[in-house]
């Protein structure tokens, strides 16, 4: 039986259930990304009025949460307390700046990419399920008058895209007019009934949703164009550092200094290089990462030959994960993972691999999206510490769980991203690491590949930093990130999302170094008694921590071994 709250961890909970059902009924469409069927007829209201409310919202809880003191609080609620008060302390200061049309054209996860990933998780198999969805294409007219309102207040205000992701954006755009509305994604990849339904499906594409996306591309393509910016760091925004600041502060929940990022950045990548030494000093290349590499890539073996194949490959890793993590985890969560290759229409400009989480009711798998384009540059050599990353021990082992934490309010299960996402992408690359601790990669060439990852994310911290804060053009990132062993598709595809989202390349590092610093401070303190078990029990065993707190109640939670 659990011990009743206290006044203040109930007036926390209060304030959590109530934001939580606040934000939901604000974005059908979140919910339908996590399973929850709310209002799955519409789509989110993103008028200039629908914002106001939403900042009025953040103002009220951030303001109440606040004024919750410490007494008798315990160190969940209280953490449920701090990320209402971040989280809302973040978002205002987002609309303060209007980050909002900065994002107005983004050709990473702009409006073009939403249908298509809204079809592939709503469940329309029913009449009454088809006609949610029917009624949510139908919205799509209004939805885009909003969007293209944004595109030309953020042309009236100078806070317009780059020239690179507004290039890449309209081509993405030609892309989907030229599909025929029976081939279109969004027929192709419904959950719907049968054929009759994917026959409406396409007269709806015809009349609701091609021609909205035509007056998006005529709205971004005209005099927009013409003002994206040639400089592609922030630092060419109207008071372009003070926006990096935000976005720092807004994905890493911290504030940290791009110069000190910069340098960091610089020395991890000469360490990981002397790790990449040896292990071509053990293979027989004399020290010499270019030899080991030019090896690794020109070898036929080390491509996959077809897109099944690669998804044959990753399923392998993911069961190898499985097999191996009961040596340091204690708990597993119930949902499984599923592997799917990227939808045809985005690949072209999507990142090797992302992770969607599991639904919250269980009736759907964790995602792991694996990217097939350019097949000859996805060496297999890199794909199995990217499966770690993405899937086991990785994002899916935390995310999945933390939906499954029962003790947790909704709000820090799925929200916790509101004080920055760090300690998740953290997770994630400190997973690579750990599937080498656990023996996961067959071969060092395997183990090169982790290291290649690692070199990769150090080289995020200081591409970022370069293009944000100290004016980089797009052909310095690319060349920073090839340095590292990137493919060149790879390097101009991260290049271009470092560009479309300032400082999201930031939380792999400054969250894996935190995971680490933590680790390496309880080990030391334990010694011989040091639970692994324990440490990573807890370490996603709370959910979604601020960096701060982690570092700062691990070591209260993780007890030596008797």
């Amino acid at each position: 039986m659990s011990k009743p709250l206290s006044a203040n961890d109930q007036a926390v909970k209060t304030l959590a259930d109530d934001l939580w059902k606040e934000m939901l009924s604000h974005s059908p469409i979140w919910g339908t990304f996590l399973g929850i069927e709310v209002n799955d007829g519409a789509l989110d209201d993103t008028s200039d009025a629908a914002r106001l409310r939403d900042r009025a919202m953040w103002e009220k809880y951030s303001k109440a949460a606040k004024a919750i003191g410490d007494e008798g609080l315990d160190i969940e609620w209280k953490i449920t307390r701090d990320l209402i008060a971040v989280g809302g302390s973040i978002a205002i200061e987002k609309d303060d700046h209007r980050m909002d049309l900065l994002s107005s054209v983004d050709h990473m996860d702009g409006v073009q990419t939403l249908l298509p990933q809204i079809v592939t998780f709503q469940d329309a198999k029913t009449p009454e399920k088809f006609a949610k969805l029917v009624s949510r294409l139908k919205a799509f007219p209004k939805f885009m008058d909003e969007a293209i309102e944004r595109v030309h207040e953020a042309e009236k205000r100078g806070l317009v895209a780059s020239k690179i992701s507004t290039e890449r954006l309209i081509a993405q755009l030609d892309g989907l007019m030229s599909i025929p509305a029976d081939q279109s994604p969004i027929v192709t990849a419904a959950n719907v009934a049968g054929d009759a339904e994917r026959a409406e499906l396409v007269k709806i594409v015809a009349e609701y949703v091609d021609p909205q996306i035509k007056r998006y591309y005529e709205a971004v393509s005209g005099s927009y164009r013409t003002k994206a910016r040639e400089v592609p760091g922030l630092c060419s925004a109207p008071n372009g550092a003070e926006l990096y600041k935000v976005a720092i502060r807004s994905w890493t929940g911290l504030q940290l200094d791009p110069k000190e990022l910069h340098e960091i950045g610089l020395q991890e990548w000469a360490d990981i290089q002397e790790e990449m030494k040896v292990i071509s000093t053990k293979l027989g290349f004399g020290g010499s990462i270019e030899k080991l590499r030019d090896a690794a890539e020109s070898d036929p073996t080390n491509v996959a030959a077809s897109k099944e194949a690669l998804i044959m490959r990753i399923k392998e890793d993911i069961e190898r994960g499985y097999a191996e993590a009961g040596k340091v985890f204690g708990r597993f969560p119930k949902a499984g993972c599923d592997v799917k290759a990227v939808e045809d229409f985005k690949e072209k400009d999507a990142p090797a691999a992302y992770y969607f989480s599991p639904a919250a009711d269980g009736s759907r798998p964790g995602t792991y999206y694996v990217n097939g384009y350019d097949l000859p540059s996805r060496f297999l050599h890199a794909l199995a510490p990217t499966t770690y990353h993405e899937a086991i021990p990785g994002h899916h082992f935390q995310i999945a769980l933390e939906m499954e934490l029962e003790f947790l309010p909704d709000l820090r299960k799925h929200a916790s991203h509101l004080a920055g996402n760090a300690y998740v992408e953290g997770w994630g690359l400190y997973s690579e690491r750990l599937a080498d601790e656990l023996g996961l990669y067959r071969n060092e060439m395997e183990r090169f590949g982790m290291l290649q990852g690692q070199a990769h994310r150090a080289a995020r911290l200081v591409v970022d930093t370069g293009l944000h804060a100290f004016g980089w053009d797009r052909d310095k990132g690319v060349a920073f990130m090839e340095s590292v062993g990137l493919p060149r598709t790879d390097a101009e595809i991260e290049t271009d999302r470092y560009i479309a989202w300032p400082a999201q390349a930031l939380c792999y590092k400054v969250g894996q170094r935190a995971i680490q610093r933590t680790r390496a401070a309880i080990e030391k303190r334990d010694g011989a008694k040091f639970d692994i078990k324990s440490f990573h029990d807890h370490a996603i065993g709370h959910g979604q921590i601020p960096l701060p707190v982690f570092e700062a109640e691990m070591p209260n939670w993780v007890k030596p071994k008797a």
